[in-house]
């Protein structure tokens, strides 16, 4: 047997494992929730039914969130080399289902945002009808979503089933557009806003740290601020985000005692960082050692906080549905009960298990390279943009917020390139003539200066260019100079991926609307 077809049988045969796993899963969950379903009186055999079926479809809603949504906590984490990927899906599954066990709230709003009016809907069985649409309609998108490779919001995906099967249930008038006008405008917002924050925290920390000549000594002063700013951003989220379905806190309580803890963090740390960014080489990659476990721990918070919040758009609609069938009313806000919560906090663990690495994969290596100063800038921009946003009251989406960070993580590195790329055009041409040695030492010497010393070495080099060039043409033509350009953009930025995954956040609500639409009626038909 050769390595390429050993590699297939293995492949294969891990397919098989995954799938025959899942399906073992949503069996037990059946299992389980029929159990339930007989210790209450009131239910008849339809409803019965019902609530088993709604039990196994939110445990699937619950694994393609655990699959799709998590590599935005961990996949930074893992292209940039802090956690392995073995690492990165035991902690995500471990902290995904603390917060949705822990912090997930005693109540799950039902109607996602607002999305229909529920008044409009009097029986209780058409309602449930209407959940369970919505639910296996977002549950087979975000798996269509995880095996094109594509990170999907499984909050709009909620949103879309919803605003679709109550659609067909009572028609147009049933959506609050408002809020559907508000979810498209954060379609732009949130990837521009993660992605500008991130690109300002990176060249920060290019300038602060990358850029001097002495990295080891400007890491020693730098990185325990950033550690310190890291502290004082995720206290502030866990508060207000990971925590805030159990305990309401102010966001100005929130955002003192961030920095009180953060304060306090930078004093223990200051000398342990500072003797070990002395212990580094004086390079780029002894400055990003010191990140590592900082890294490790917010990629736990943001699971934690993900498992809190994100558990609702599984089962949320189930609440509604067990509410609907074992109490025959409609719920617009259901308590939900502790073995549903355990149902989400499983589905959302063993999805991220079995099929969370591809997505993992996609946002830490198949976007833009990445390292652990540049995903410090990531987790950074996705925690403080959630938490302006939220106050502002915009309805942004976490996955929209992350990719977009590492899209600016990217094109930054991308404009960085290419403007190195013609200053050392610059230097070529001011060393026309010389040897090999010569412009080598120079280069070196350039890429070695300060930002201040490099502007005033590209200033020499330009006035030895133009008066070059007075007397025997230009260097480097216009044609040569966009080749380049257009190389580096292939080479830091991988347009294909970029564009498959903005394309499925477009599609992502329209496309659930009309799948839960076309269920609800089949649904209908059948029962009719």
């Amino acid at each position: 047997m050769t390595k390429k077809s050993r590699a297939r049988f293995v492949s294969k045969h891990q397919e098989v494992f995954q799938l025959g796993a899942a399906v073992l899963f949503l069996l037990l969950v059946g299992v389980y929730a029929s159990l339930t379903g007989a210790s209450t009186a009131s239910l008849t055999s339809s409803a019965m039914w019902l609530l088993i079926v709604a039990a196994a479809v939110g445990a699937y809603m619950a694994m393609n969130i655990g699959a799709n949504d998590v590599a935005n906590n961990m996949g930074p984490a893992v292209g940039s080399g802090a956690m392995t990927m073995g690492w990165a899906i035991v902690v995500a599954a471990v902290f995904e289902a603390l917060g949705a066990i822990v912090a997930g709230g005693d109540v799950v709003g039902t109607i996602k945002g607002g999305i229909i009016d529920p008044d409009a809907i009097s029986d209780p069985a058409l309602f449930a009808w209407v959940m369970f649409a919505a639910l296996l309609a977002g549950a087979l998108w975000l798996n269509l979503a995880t095996a094109l490779g594509a990170p999907v919001s499984t909050t709009h995906s909620i949103i879309g089933a919803v605003m679709g099967a109550g659609i067909a249930a009572g028609g147009w008038g049933l959506v609050n557009w408002d809020t559907i006008g508000a979810i498209v405008i954060s379609w732009v917002i949130s990837p521009l806003m993660g992605g500008a924050m991130a690109a300002a925290f990176l060249y920060v920390i290019k300038r602060s740290v990358t850029y001097r000549s002495d990295k080891t000594e400007a890491a020693s002063r730098v990185v325990p601020v950033l550690i310190a700013i890291m502290v004082w951003a995720y206290t502030t989220y866990m508060l207000v985000k990971g925590l805030g379905q159990v305990v309401k806190v102010d966001i100005l309580v929130a955002l003192l005692a961030g920095a009180a803890v953060a304060i306090v963090v930078w004093w223990l740390i200051r000398k342990p960082i500072a003797r070990m960014a002395m212990r580094q080489d004086n390079s780029k990659d002894g400055v990003n050692r010191l990140f590592t476990w900082p890294l490790v721990c917010s990629a736990a918070l943001l699971s934690f906080a993900h498992g809190a919040n994100d558990v609702a758009n599984a089962i949320g609609p189930l609440a509604a549905i067990y509410e609907a069938v074992k109490e025959g009313a409609i719920a617009t806000k259901a308590g939900t009960p502790l073995w549903i919560m355990v149902l989400g906090a499983l589905g959302l663990s063993v999805g991220l298990a079995l099929y969370g690495a591809r997505l993992i994969r996609t946002v830490g290596k198949e976007i833009t390279e990445l390292d652990n100063m540049r995903a410090y800038a990531i987790a950074m921009s996705a925690t403080l943009t959630v938490i302006v946003a939220s106050q502002l009251g915009m309805p942004v989406s976490t996955t929209h917020i992350s990719i977009g960070a590492v899209f600016g993580v990217g094109f930054l590195r991308e404009l960085l390139k290419v403007n190195y790329a013609k200053m050392e055009a610059v230097v070529f041409a001011g060393h026309q003539g010389a040897d090999r040695a010569e412009v080598e030492a120079y280069l070196h010497r350039f890429e070695a200066a300060e930002v201040r010393e490099k502007k005033r070495m590209l200033a020499d080099m330009k006035r030895r260019t133009k008066a070059r060039e007075a007397a025997e043409g230009a260097v480097f033509a216009k044609k040569e100079q966009k080749a380049l350009k257009k190389a580096y953009k292939k080479e830091i930025v991988k347009r294909s991926a970029v564009m498959r995954i903005v394309a499925a956040w477009i599609v992502t609500v329209p496309a659930t609307a009309v799948l839960a639409a076309l269920l609800f009626f089949i649904v209908r038909a059948v029962l009719e």
